[in-house]
C-alpha cells in the first residue's frame, strides 16, 4: 500500500475502514476481483474498486497490486 493510501485508510471512520478492508481482502484475488474497473484520462494504467461512496485505486505493476489511493467518490480523482 502507498504511503498516501494509508495515510487515507488509517483517517476513515471505523465502519468505513472495516469496508474497505474486506475490498482489500477481496483483491488477493487479482486480476479477477468482481467490479474493478479501468481508468482513463491522466488515471490510465490504474482501476477503481468501490465500497458506498467511497473508492480504492488500484495499479497493477508485474505481479504487485498497488493500492495508490482511498477516499471518497467526490474527492478521489482530483489529486
Amino acid at each position: 500500500m502507498k504511503a498516501e493510501a494509508l495515510a487515507n485508510y488509517q483517517q476513515l471512520p471505523l465502519v468505513i475502514r472495516a469496508r474497505v478492508a474486506a475490498v482489500i481482502e477481496r483483491l488477493g484475488l487479482w486480476p479477477g476481483v468482481s467490479g474493478a474497473k479501468p481508468l482513463r484520462g491522466s488515471w490510465k494504467g490504474h482501476f477503481r474498486i468501490r465500497t458506498g461512496d467511497w473508492r480504492i485505486i488500484v495499479k497493477p505493476e508485474g505481479p504487485v497490486l498497488w493500492i495508490v489511493r482511498i477516499d471518497n467518490r467526490r474527492d478521489v480523482y482530483g489529486g
